[in-house]
C-alpha cells in the first residue's frame, strides 16, 4: 500500500529552483534512501514533505490525503515526523524534556519514553542532562527519539551521519536497524552511499533538483549509482 506519493513537485527559493518535477512513492513499511551530492535538492524535498517548505507546484499525498497545503504541525498529527539536518534540539532542556515535548496524546503506538531509551540505551544515563552538553552522537539519538515519540507512520531522516565520527555513525545505525525492524516507514536522506544502500530497500538519486535514477537497492549496480550521484553520465 502506498503511504506517501510525491507528484511533480517543484520547490523554489526565490528565483532558485531547488526541486524540479520530482515524483516518487513510498510504500508502507518501506525504507527509501534519497541520495545525491550537496545541492541536489534532497533536504528541500524532505522539508516539503514535512511541511517546512511550501512547494511552488505539484502535490504531496499522504495515506490517500492531499496534504500539499497543510502546515507542519497538522502533518505531525497525521503521522509524519522529521529529524532535521543539524538536529535542532532545545539546548537548555534535558534529554527527557526534549523527548517529552514531542509526545502526542492523540497518537498511540509502540513509542514512549521507555521504548525510546531501550533503542538508545546510551541516553538512559544522560536523561537529566541538558542537550547542549551532549556529544554529537547523543544529540542525534535524542533527535531521532524525539521524532519517534510522536508515533509516526512516516519517519523522515535528514543526514543522520553528518558531522559524526565513524564509530558514532555505526552506533546510530545499529539503533536505526532496530527501528527499521519494527516495520517503520522511512524516507532517509544520506550522503554516505554505503550506509544508504545498506539500509534501504529502494534508492532515489537526485541531481540538480531532478530524479536521475530510481530502483531497488539490491538491483542497482554501484558504479551506476555513483555515476548518477555525481552526474558523470546518464544512467542507462
Amino acid at each position: 500500500m502506498t503511504l506517501l506519493k510525491v507528484e511533480a513537485l517543484d520547490c523554489r527559493y526565490g528565483l532558485l529552483q531547488a526541486v524540479r518535477g520530482v515524483s516518487f512513492e513510498v510504500a508502507a513499511g518501506e525504507t527509501v534512501a534519497l541520495i545525491g551530492a550537496n545541492g541536489a535538492g534532497k533536504t528541500t524535498l524532505l522539508r516539503a514533505v514535512a511541511g517546512a517548505h511550501r512547494p511552488h507546484g505539484g502535490r504531496v499525498v499522504f495515506d490517500g490525503v492531499d496534504i500539499t497545503t497543510l502546515p507542519a504541525h497538522r502533518r505531525v498529527a497525521l503521522g509524519i515526523a522529521l529529524v532535521p539536518e543539524g538536529r535542532r534540539l532545545f539546548p537548555s532542556l534535558t534529554v527527557e524534556e526534549n523527548l517529552r515535548v514531542a509526545a502526542s496524546p492523540r497518537r498511540h503506538g509502540r513509542w514512549n519514553m521507555e521504548t525510546v531509551l531501550e533503542v538508545f540505551p546510551l541516553l538512559r544515563a544522560r536523561r537529566h542532562t541538558a542537550a547542549a552538553k551532549l556529544s554529537g552522537g547523543e544529540q542525534q539519538a535524542v533527535a531521532i527519539g524525539r521524532a519517534l515519540m510522536s508515533n509516526p507512520q512516516l519517519l523522515l531522516l535528514d543526514e543522520v551521519s553528518l558531522g559524526l565520527a565513524p564509530v558514532v555513525v555505526e552506533a546510530v545505525y545499529r539503533a536505526l536497524a532496530g527501528i527499521l525492524n519494527e516495520g517503520a516507514t522511512v524516507l532517509l536522506v544520506e550522503q554516505d552511499l554505503t550506509r544508504a544502500l545498506g539500509v534501504a530497500g529502494r534508492v532515489v538519486c537526485m541531481l540538480e533538483g531532478r530524479v536521475v535514477l530510481e530502483g531497488p537497492a539490491r538491483a542497482l549496480d554501484r558504479d551506476r549509482v555513483v555515476s548518477a550521484y555525481f552526474g558523470l553520465r546518464r544512467p542507462a
